[in-house]
């Protein structure tokens, strides 16, 4: 049997590619992996999804799922091990079994890049978050603190400083790497203050983070300082390890799409965080869901394989 099309992921991507090409009549299977829902499975209230005021990102996962699953989309809880693109029909591997088919769409994600600190998982999403976009209003007229030097923590600080009380900047090196005109912009705000030469080696709190310790690189000097908010801005991961060597990708190793979610290889298509490097909005992820599926269904029609 070779399958129409076979959706790799499951967060709003997959989830919404899968709806609609339920709905068109394709039959997916949706291989979401062993760890389905993505990054908002890490995320506590989301309230920019239009239609909910506030919901918790685990439970705006689980009505996706129950969406698709209710719509009758065939969904396989195993991670894909190898995809080879090499061959036609294309050949996908996910636990003991090879799967065949005429069409994938990518919606694999992309992890936000952390810490490694013994307590950052413990309270990621108790005061410790990877997005400012989505979790800065939680912190109105509080201090929290930001880590990186490049474009992202720029505009994560400049964007944080509109809502919170202050900003620190904690960045290892002594200069920015972000652009000129992004560094001028926080380094002429009232609001950022920056510690240069510096990283956190411990987060403290017990039920919310409460403070971090900050060591001077140049000193080695520790102190102590108390914080509401610690956004991590260090930059992402997609996650297109299996798909390297295969499709072409950009120096972070997103996928390159064109024609909106066309990849380099005919019938493939991407959606989401794995191919945008940009907004990083579970909606905006959503979008492309529904973009790739009305592609994959316009691929398969023009070959005349529905």
């Amino acid at each position: 049997m070779v399958e129409k099309v076979i959706i790799i992921g499951s967060g709003p991507s997959g989830y919404t590619a899968a709806i609609y090409a339920v709905r068109d009549g394709l039959a997916p299977l949706l291989i979401r992996g062993s760890l389905p829902g993505g990054q908002l499975m890490l995320t506590s209230a989301v309230e920019n999804y239009p239609g909910f005021t506030s919901i918790l990102g685990p439970d705006l996962m689980d009505d996706f799922y129950k969406h698709a699953n209710n719509l009758g989309c065939r969904i396989l809880d195993e991670d894909v091990t190898e995809v080879n693109l090499r061959t036609y029909p294309y050949k996908i591997l996910a636990g003991k079994n090879e799967y065949k088919t005429y069409s994938i769409i990518i919606a694999s994600g992309a992890n936000a890049k952390w810490l490694g600190l013994a307590n950052e998982t413990r309270l990621l999403g108790k005061g410790i978050s990877g997005c400012a976009v989505c979790d800065g209003v939680f912190f109105k007229n509080k201090d929290v603190i930001v880590v990186g030097g490049g474009d992202s923590a720029m505009e994560d600080a400049s964007y944080l400083s509109r809502l919170v009380k202050s900003v620190t900047i904690i960045h290892r090196r002594k200069t920015f790497r972000a652009s000129k005109i992004m560094q001028d912009r926080v380094l002429s705000n009232p609001k950022i203050k920056i510690i240069w030469e510096s990283e956190i080696v411990d987060i403290m709190g017990k039920d919310r983070i409460s403070g971090v310790k900050i060591k001077n690189l140049v000193t080695n000097n520790e102190k102590d300082m108390p914080i509401d908010g610690l956004f991590i801005a260090i930059g992402h991961s997609p996650n297109t390890e299996l798909f390297k060597g295969q499709l072409d990708m950009d120096k972070q190793g997103y996928i390159k799409t064109h024609d909106f979610t066309s990849t380099s290889k005919e019938g493939v298509f991407a959606a989401g965080d794995v191919q945008d490097t940009i907004y990083k909005q579970a909606v905006i992820a959503a979008g492309w869901g529904s973009m790739a599926a009305i592609d994959a269904r316009k691929f398969l029609a023009d070959k005349k394989l529905i």
